[in-house]
């Protein structure tokens, strides 16, 4: 049995913890500071729960004790220091940060970590299965010239003015807006503005709007450096939900009072268990001698899996990270240990597991040949 310490009790930990606990295969201790969410797990089979500060190094380490992997599902700022003990305590290491600078300490930490731990941050949905996806994709050319990675996780009831409700950390979705973003422009790396470089589309009737956002890429622009000309990640909204969202953080600078701006989204933005999460991973290359592009497009929506009913974020980020643990305790990531990428992670093995087979299904495949341009003599 492989042993669990999960930090984080919320929506996304909860689920974590019961898809891993009702397989037999894992016991999962459960480590929250807030002793109420902790309760609502309290019954479920091989999860146990524990009251803890994860500031405190030493009760940390001590909850670390006779674990093999930590998963944190807390906010990102915690993760540098459960990383450091993780090391310190030869434990494998997992969250679900979409900060750059966490993965960046996260990645220090990994470096002289015992043999056979893995550190694997961003092990969500986007960064996470995207990457991996994204990354199939870019194997099928001969000459790689453009990726596009799309996500939205989205009500399917929509009912206020942003046209949103809150389905995952408040923070983490502050982060996404109001951070500089990475791409690859030109062949280069470089960072954009966030809530910038709008796009608007149309699918099953239903117009959207797209437009980028911090920590998606992942490390997939370090991973295709020198082979990709351009490289970029925008979320997925309905129509109107950028202008919103920038008028509080750019016109009324809430950007720069963060927790005032959590204060209002959380009073005044209701959670919705109905939603849907949309996935567009687009490669353009050349192959054969033609200009290819292939898409991989998922639909995931809210419903029963494993004998839960999760909404769809809760399903697609808590199985994703499920699904790499699952990788890891079976020996079927990367041999050697140490930092690894979400994009090392074979698509196939994903899906094939029975956390990550959630993604499996609502796929459409689509490729499109653009003939090359030849000047027609006059």
């Amino acid at each position: 049995m492989h042993h669990v310490l999960l930090l984080g009790a919320g929506k996304i930990g909860s689920a974590i913890a019961r898809l891993l606990g009702e397989t037999g295969d894992y016991d999962v201790l459960v480590a929250d500071a807030d002793a109420a969410s902790l309760e609502r797990l309290e019954g479920f089979a091989n999860v146990a729960t524990r009251t803890l500060d994860c500031g405190d190094a030493d009760a940390l380490a001590a909850a670390m004790e006779g674990r093999h992997s930590v998963i944190s599902a807390l906010s990102f700022r915690f993760n540098p220091a459960i990383a450091r003990c993780a090391r310190e305590n030869g434990l494998s290491y997992f969250d679900l940060t979409e900060d750059v600078e966490t993965t960046r300490a996260v990645r220090e930490q990994a470096e002289g970590a015992a043999g056979g731990t893995v550190f694997l941050p961003q092990c969500g949905l986007a960064p996470g299965f995207v990457s991996i996806a994204a990354h199939e994709l870019t194997k099928s050319f001969d000459a790689l010239d453009t990726v596009r990675l799309r996500v939205g996780a989205l009500p399917i009831f929509p009912s206020n003015q942003l046209r949103y409700n809150l389905t995952w950390s408040t923070d983490g979705l502050i982060n996404e807006y109001g951070n500089p973003c990475e791409a690859v422009a030109g062949g280069k790396r470089i960072d954009v503005l966030p809530l910038e470089g709008l796009e608007h589309f149309s699918l099953d009737g239903v117009m959207y709007e797209a437009f980028n956002t911090s920590g998606g890429v992942g490390t997939l622009g370090e991973t295709l450096a020198g082979q990709v000309r351009d490289l970029d990640y925008k979320t997925i909204r309905y129509r109107g939900h950028r202008d919103l969202i920038a008028f509080l953080m750019n016109d009324l600078r809430l950007n720069e009072r963060r927790e005032i701006l959590k204060d209002i989204l959380e009073h005044a933005v209701p959670m919705t268990p109905q939603d849907v999460v949309l996935i567009f991973c687009t490669a353009t290359g050349q192959r054969d001698g033609h200009l290819v592009q292939v898409t991989d497009a998922r639909k995931v929506y809210h419903g029963p899996f494993r004998g839960l009913d999760l909404s769809a974020i809760q399903l697609t980020t808590a199985a994703s990270i499920c699904a790499v643990l699952d990788l890891h305790a079976t020996g079927k990531l990367p041999a050697g240990g140490g930092f690894v990428r979400q994009e090392q992670v074979p698509l196939a093995d994903f899906l094939a597991n029975r956390f990550g087979c959630c993604y499996a299904t609502g796929r459409e495949n689509v490729e499109e040949i653009a003939e090359p341009y030849v000047p027609q003599a006059s």
